[in-house]
């Protein structure tokens, strides 16, 4: 029987929908025994998820997922095996947290000059204490009736180089690479997709310790490509659902797009030479 192992999942202590007990549960019935919750600049929920994953016998591999720029692209890069209680990890995110906040301010006021009536309050209904990303403002956007979906908001108003988007806090990946080892971590490339070849040999040159290679959005033919980088370079590979649930309906995700054991047992021995 397959060890299904799901190196990428969101709760709502991020823009995920689930709580990490809804989350687990649903990890559970779709065989998953081995699961990382990697939110966005938040490792909060994390605790929880560890206590609640006892009852069904799955290991939680602590996570987070953190937004750099590179070249003037957003790459985001997956920490796997952070301490969730490291202060310098917890303050750096904490910054990243409050400026999601202000950006949100910034693309709301947008919005408003765009005609869409929608306040902060309105998107901190859907945020409550996670940290604050699109998705809550698209959740608020389709709640007032200004879309009639949940993507037409990203297309019409807030996605990529749509009239209401706010760059987020700008952060280099060596940065994040030295923020997640400096928490005992490993540093990945999330879901590269189509980025340039030019931009992955950048990472590589700047220390990053591995790739996402399983990733829905990610062809056969890209995922054979990424593992032969992986292979090139001495990386490690990771992979997942990237679920987050809700308006995103990608349920079918989990337990569908997943890695094994065996990559979470390599991960560990670099660990291991990284102490040594």
């Amino acid at each position: 029987m397959i060890n299904k192992t799901d190196l990428h999942t969101h709760t709502n202590f991020s823009d995920g929908y689930n709580s990490p007990e809804k989350l687990i549960e649903k990890a559970n019935n779709k065989g998953i025994k081995t699961l990382s919750i990697t939110d966005h600049d938040n490792v909060n929920g994390i605790f929880e998820a560890v206590e609640f994953a006892k009852k069904y016998e799955i290991e939680i591999i602590p996570g987070v997922e953190i937004s750099t720029d590179i070249r003037d692209s957003e790459v985001h890069i997956l920490g796997y095996f952070v301490d969730p209680k490291n202060d310098d990890l917890q303050h750096y995110l904490s910054f990243f947290r409050e400026e999601r906040y202000k950006r949100a301010i910034r693309m709301v006021k947008k919005l408003n000059l765009l005609g869409v009536d929608i306040s902060i309050d309105d998107v901190m209904v859907f945020a409550k204490k996670s940290a604050l990303g699109r998705p809550h403002i698209a959740q608020a956007l389709l709640a007032k009736g200004q879309v009639k979906t949940f993507f037409e908001a990203f297309y019409k108003f807030i996605g990529n180089h749509a009239p209401a988007y706010e760059r987020k806090v700008h952060l280099s990946p060596q940065s994040a690479f030295k923020i997640i080892s400096d928490a005992g971590g490993l540093s990945f490339i999330a879901h590269p997709g189509n980025m340039p070849e030019i931009l992955i040999k950048e990472l590589i040159d700047a220390g990053v310790d591995g790739i996402e290679v399983i990733h829905p959005s990610h062809s056969p033919e890209q995922v054979r490509f990424y593992r032969g980088i992986v292979n090139e370079y001495f990386l490690l590979e990771s992979g997942g659902s990237d679920y987050h649930g809700g308006k995103r309906e990608d349920d079918e995700n989990l337990g569908k797009f997943y890695t094994t054991l065996k990559v979470v047992e390599t991960m560990r021995t670099r660990l291991v030479g990284k102490i040594d």
